[in-house]
């Protein structure tokens, strides 16, 4: 696994007359956690796309020096690993399967696995702790099974980049912290770089080497977290009154109801 860095320059997407990212550069290092940050609309999810090629945009992306329109899409599959915030999972697909999919880039011209192919699907259902499910319909999962499903794929897709589109955003506080640990942990063992929407920002703040905050399609603040998740820039890009507190030496962000709405 190659330590593998990205770095957006300038990028500009619209869809129709509206501008969703305006000139967005950005660079992130081989082997970090580099958080995407903002409200909704602010062009998180646009600008994570443009590494896999989903939507047309003006400037330039690179993984590893390279720009990404000069991967075939099989050669950029085995670069970066796109876990959507809702992935769709085949009706009837037993866990397995599914894990398999993540080797489709490696496949050869008949489309035939081989063993090493199914002994690196068994591998990645082995670190996530998900061996007795193999047979399973991907239906009787649970939301943090399923995510956890989808970074087996991940794993066994082999890519030197993970790009998140806010995938935990749909679980509760236990298994989001669950899931975070274990991309985490992944992360470090594999040398992998993580690029995730994250919507939770004290998540953001205790997982993320670096973080970048969106707002608008422009970015307002790129840095460690320590640096970016202040309660003025947050205060200002959320409209809202924050709080940065610190527990134990971890960060907590919370923002505050208005005193002025009515008992």
């Amino acid at each position: 696994m190659l330590n593998t860095g990205v770095e957006f320059s300038e990028v500009e997407v619209t869809y129709g007359s509206h501008r969703v990212l305006k000139g967005v550069s950005i660079d992130i290092a081989p082997g970090s956690w580099h958080g995407i940050l903002g409200p909704n609309g602010a062009g998180k999810s646009s600008l994570l796309k443009t590494m896999i090629g989903a939507v047309p945009y003006r400037g330039s992306v690179h993984v590893g020096g390279a720009s990404v329109e000069t991967f075939s899409r099989r050669e950029r599959a085995k670069i970066v690993a796109y876990v959507p915030q809702r992935p769709i999972y085949p009706q009837g697909m037993a866990v397995f399967d599914y894990v398999l999919l993540g080797r489709t880039p490696y496949l050869g011209t008949l489309g035939a696995e081989t063993e090493s192919d199914l002994a690196l699907c068994w591998t990645a259902l082995a670190d996530l702790d998900m061996t007795d499910f193999a047979e399973r319909d991907i239906s009787t999962l649970s939301g943090g099974e399923t995510q956890r499903l989808s970074l087996a794929r991940v794993l066994a897709q082999q890519a030197d980049i993970v790009v998140l589109d806010e995938a935990t955003a749909s679980l509760d506080v236990a298994a989001q912290h669950q899931v975070m640990e274990l991309i985490d942990t992944l992360r470090t063992a594999r040398g992998m770089t993580v690029v995730a929407a994250i919507h939770d920002l004290t998540a953001a703040a205790q997982f993320c080497d670096r973080v970048s905050l969106l707002d608008s399609g422009t970015v307002v603040g790129s840095g460690p977290p320590g640096e970016v998740l202040t309660e003025e820039l947050l205060g200002d890009v959320f409209e809202q009154s924050i709080r940065v507190i610190d527990v134990d030496g971890s960060t907590v962000i919370v923002s505050l109801r208005s005193q002025e709405v009515s008992k």
